[in-house]
C-alpha cells in the first residue's frame, strides 16, 4: 500500500442511530466497503457508526451511491479532509460498546436533545463576543498543535476525561454561551446532550467540526479563527489549517508540530519531533531507542516478547524521555 499509487480521498462520518445487531452490520459493511476498496478504522455498536477511511478517486461515486442508497447511512454528513494524502493501509471494522468511549450512562438523559450547531459564519460571529466561551473537546495532544484563538484546551488525555472537567470548570457559568468543537463533531454531539442536561442553557456546538470549518472559511473567504494543525487519527496525523507552528518539538524546544511514532516498535511513543530532532535521533524519542533500533530484529524481538505495553503509546508526549512537554 506504500506504493500504491492509487488517488484516493480521505473522509470521516458517524451517526447515532440504533444498530439492533452491530455485528451483523459489522460484517455486511465490511464485505460492502472492501469492494469498493474502502479502506480505514470504523467503529459500530448499539448506538451508531463512527468512521475514518480512504476512498479510490475512481470508486467515489459508487461510495456515494452506496451510501445514498444506504437505509442507515442515507443523508449523513461527509466530512473531507481538508490535506488529503495516504491515511490508511488496511479496513478495520470493530465492534465495540460504545462509537466515542466516553463513560456516561446514556439512559441518564436525552442525547437527541444536543446543543445548537453553529456553521462557521455563526461560529466566528458569537466566538467574536468577548462574553462567550469556547471549549476545545479533544485530548491535550490534540490541541496542542492546533486550536481556536481564546479556547479553553482541557489538559486531558480522553474525551472521557474532559466532559467532567469541562463541567466543572464551567459550573458558574452555566448562563453563559458556551460553544464546543472537535475534529469531525462527533464528540460535541453527545458532549453538548450531556452539558444541557446539566443545566447549561446557551450550549452550541461547531457543525461538521475543525475539518469542515476550515472547509468552509476557504470556500466563502471567512476569517480563519484556527491557529496551527488539525490532529488526525490516521497516517498523516495532521492537517495544516492555518501557517502557524504553536507547538515546540519535544526533544529540543524549537517549534514544530509534526507528530511521529517512535522508530522502535518496542516503545512506538507517538511526540512531536522537529526535522533536526528527527535526524539525530533517527525518529527515535531517546537515544535509548536510537540504540535498541541498530539491534538485530531478532534481538528487538525478543526484547518485546511477553511486553504488554498496552495503551502506554497513547501518553502522548507525556514521556519523561520527553524534556519539552505539555
Amino acid at each position: 500500500m506504500e506504493n500504491d499509487a492509487t488517488e484516493r480521498i480521505t473522509l470521516s462520518f458517524y451517526r447515532y442511530v440504533q444498530l439492533p445487531d452491530p455485528h451483523a452490520y459489522r460484517d455486511q459493511l465490511y464485505f460492502d466497503f472492501s469492494n469498493l476498496g474502502v479502506l480505514g478504522r470504523i467503529y459500530v455498536a448499539n448506538e451508531g457508526i463512527n468512521a475514518q477511511i480512504s476512498v479510490p478517486k475512481e470508486n467515489f461515486e459508487d461510495f456515494q451511491h452506496f451510501i445514498n442508497s444506504s437505509e442507515t447511512l442515507s443523508g449523513i454528513r461527509l466530512n473531507l479532509a481538508v490535506e488529503q494524502g495516504k491515511s490508511f493501509y488496511k479496513l478495520k471494522i470493530l465492534v465495540r460498546r460504545k462509537i466515542v468511549a466516553d463513560g456516561l450512562n446514556d439512559d441518564t438523559f436525552d442525547v437527541t436533545k444536543r446543543g445548537t450547531h453553529l456553521s462557521a459564519e455563526d461560529f466566528n460571529e458569537l466566538a467574536g463576543d468577548p462574553e462567550t466561551i469556547i471549549v476545545d473537546m479533544r485530548n491535550h495532544y490534540e490541541s496542542e498543535v492546533g486550536h481556536f484563538e481564546n479556547a479553553i484546551t482541557p489538559d486531558v488525555d480522553t474525551f472521557r476525561e474532559a466532559l467532567p472537567f469541562v463541567e466543572e470548570l464551567l459550573e458558574e457559568k452555566k448562563d453563559k454561551h458556551i460553544i464546543m468543537y472537535c475534529t469531525g463533531g462527533i464528540r460535541c454531539e453527545k458532549a453538548s446532550a450531556y452539558y444541557k442536561h446539566k443545566g447549561f442553557r446557551n450550549v452550541y456546538q461547531l457543525d461538521g467540526g475543525i475539518i469542515e470549518y476550515a472547509r468552509e472559511v476557504k470556500k466563502k473567504g471567512l476569517k480563519n479563527y484556527f491557529r496551527g494543525k488539525n490532529f488526525v487519527f490516521d497516517e498523516r496525523l495532521g492537517e495544516r489549517i492555518s501557517d502557524e507552528i504553536i507547538a515546540r518539538c519535544h526533544q529540543c524546544g524549537n517549534p514544530a508540530d509534526t507528530h511521529i511514532n517512535c522508530a522502535n516498535e518496542g516503545c512506538h511513543l507517538l511526540f512531536i519531533q522537529c526535522d533536526e530532532c528527527a535526524e539525530k535521533y533517527e525518529k527515535c524519542c531517546s537515544e535509548e531507542c536510537k540504540d535498541i533500533i541498530h539491534l538485530p530484529e531478532e534481538e528487538q524481538r525478543e526484547m518485546r516478547r511477553g511486553i504488554d505495553k498496552g495503551r502506554q503509546v497513547y501518553r502522548k508526549g507525556r514521556s519523561e524521555k520527553l524534556l519539552f512537554k505539555v
